[in-house]
């Protein structure tokens, strides 16, 4: 039998909620952690040219990045899925895309619809945990999904000093937008994630969450990741082990529509797909 996308991306969310959502978060953290070894495995760099021709129709892909590991080559398949640019990308000096990955969901905060989980009604700065009650009605919201194919390193959006920390544990939802269709956000209001808050230059804030999905064995903070620490436009702040999704919220509001890729450094108010 073959489904019409539509409808297996319906099952596909049936199933995260109600059978792999019922298991609890540390049964979900288990699982996640030892499929995410197989990857750290000798044998998984065989994947790599595999996994490059499929997905961007060239084997040697991977010669465009170097090794998450910071080694010569590749030995595992988590140090291609943690891959850094061989020369990074270009950032201007105002706000940027901090990550690379499908544009899901965007609106300013007063618009984007509560949504219902688990029998509780939830709206989007639950995502944000304690900074969500300052958060301004006129600012903008983004949700950015981080493919397995994308760079999974995520960069500071401004320049500025790093005002706040928070740590929140959760289950692990499959982060999948189609999933989920009229609510691409359902699972970064019960995921694990780290949210953190920026105070740029102009004095303005800046809101991130980086949500963890099934498969994410760690949410790494950068060196230059602590409360109090100024940090530069484009400078890495936070990275994956797999699997991701990025929230922000910014008072400059996005030029390029939802439903569009987006690549890590572009200028948010220009409008030019990745």
């Amino acid at each position: 039998m073959v489904f019409h996308s539509a409808t297996a991306y319906k099952v596909l969310g049936f199933l995260s909620l109600n059978l792999w959502g019922r298991l609890s978060a540390s049964v979900q953290r288990v699982i996640s952690a030892t499929i995410s070894r197989l990857y750290e495995t000798r044998f998984s760099r065989f994947m790599i040219g595999p996994y490059c021709l499929w997905q961007f129709g060239s084997w040697f892909h991977y010669r465009q990045f170097i090794p998450g590991s910071g080694k010569s080559r590749y030995e595992t398949f988590q140090d291609f899925f943690t891959r850094d640019f061989a020369s990074p990308p270009t950032v201007s000096d105002k706000g940027i895309w901090p990550c690379e990955g499908f544009l899901c969901e965007k609106g300013k905060v007063s618009e984007i619809p509560r949504v219902k989980v688990k029998g509780e009604v939830r709206n989007l700065r639950t995502v944000f945990g304690g900074s969500g009650p300052e958060i301004p009605n006129d600012y903008h919201f983004t949700n950015v999904f981080l493919h397995n194919k994308n760079y999974h390193h995520i960069h500071s959006p401004v320049s500025g000093v790093v005002k706040s920390i928070e740590h929140i544990p959760g289950e692990l939802l499959l982060l999948r937008p189609w999933a989920y269709r009229k609510t691409p956000s359902l699972p970064a209001l019960t995921n694990e994630r780290v949210n953190v808050s920026l105070q740029d230059d102009q004095n303005q804030k800046w809101y991130l969450s980086i949500v963890g999905g099934p498969m994410v064995a760690t949410i790494n903070r950068g060196p230059g990741l602590k409360e109090g620490q100024r940090v530069a436009v484009g400078e890495k702040i936070a990275s994956f082990r797999l699997g991701s999704t990025l929230c922000m919220v910014s008072p400059v509001p996005p030029a390029i529509p939802a439903g569009i890729w987006v690549s890590v450094g572009h200028p948010l108010h220009e409008h030019k797909p990745s």
